[in-house]
């Protein structure tokens, strides 16, 4: 099983959210997650592992790790974790509040349900409605 993260997505209510902003401000460039810390198990993170996002307390997406890599000495290192750019939407998972990222076993991620952008088979608002109901 993979090795994934999770993470918090601040400043973005939804995926469209996100991605329009990646557009916005980082066209043309990789997309790089930085964190402070570089995570201890990184090759398990690079062998299909991804980066989990949770929104408002409900985990929406996810993007493949490609690189992780620590930029700078000291105390100025950072980690830069490369993603791939495409999007996969997740099936609505709740998730409560926590500071930086937490590893994610591949067995706890939620199931995908297709890349954002493209018809999706159940889409997420009707998930997330069927999941704040208790029928998913």
């Amino acid at each position: 099983m993979a090795l994934n993260l999770i993470k918090l997505c601040v400043g973005c209510d939804t995926v469209d959210a996100l991605v329009a902003w990646h557009a916005d401000n980082r066209a043309g460039r990789p997309w790089i997650l930085q964190t402070r810390q570089t995570p201890k198990r990184a090759a398990e993170l690079i062998d299909g592992g991804s980066v989990y996002r949770v929104f408002k307390g409900v985990v929406l997406c996810r993007q493949a790790i490609l690189a992780v890599d620590t930029v700078g000495e000291g105390k100025a290192a950072r980690c830069h974790i490369t993603l791939d750019p495409r999007v996969v939407l997740t099936a609505p998972t709740p998730r409560r509040a926590f500071q930086g990222w937490r590893y994610l076993e591949g067995k706890d991620a939620p199931e995908d349900l297709g890349l954002h952008g493209q018809t999706v088979a159940v889409p997420q608002d009707l998930a997330l409605k069927l999941r704040e109901l208790g029928a998913w």
